[in-house]
């Protein structure tokens, strides 16, 4: 089992993290592919780390294997700042072997450092490996459901 290096996303990991992006985004969650613009835009935001922050897993050669990323907001039930755990992706050949561990661990360990009060995530119903290794980190299973709608401009606007 090769070592895996968790570590903050810096300017020179750009052209790797956006490959892990995109098959993150079309190959796994199978959504249309952003923008080049949009996405490029997103991580240079992140790599501010105002509203949020990204970690990568990297190998022993350097090649980035899997990100996650924290989003930063607030609870007005907590009346604390809090961070949300968008994403935690590590690619097909490299699961099982702790770089999603590590990768967690870097997000909790960040979160708790910082003064945030709880790290959320959401994952969809039907991971259930996804689930599986939440279960095993400690997560909390939420009584809360989650909605969205994409925002549109309409009468009383």
């Amino acid at each position: 089992m090769a070592q895996v290096t968790v570590r903050e996303a810096v300017r020179q990991d750009i052209s790797q993290l956006k490959t892990l992006m995109i098959a993150y985004i079309v190959d796994f969650y199978q959504y249309r592919q952003p923008e080049d613009e949009k996405l490029n835009g997103l991580i240079h935001h992140l790599l501010e780390q105002k509203d949020g922050i990204q970690f990568v897993a990297e190998s022993e050669d350097g090649k980035l294997v899997g990100f996650a990323t924290l989003y930063f907001t607030f609870s007005t039930l907590r009346a604390s700042k809090v961070a949300v755990m968008n994403d935690l992706y590590v690619i097909e050949a490299e699961r099982g072997q702790g770089a999603a561990a590590k990768l967690f661990a870097a997000c909790k360990g960040y979160a708790a450092r910082h003064g945030y009060s709880n790290l959320s995530w959401t994952t969809a119903t039907d991971n259930l490996r996804a689930q599986a290794f939440y279960d095993k980190m400690g997560g909390d299973r939420s009584d809360w459901l989650t909605y969205s709608v994409n925002p549109t401009i309409g009468i009383g606007d």
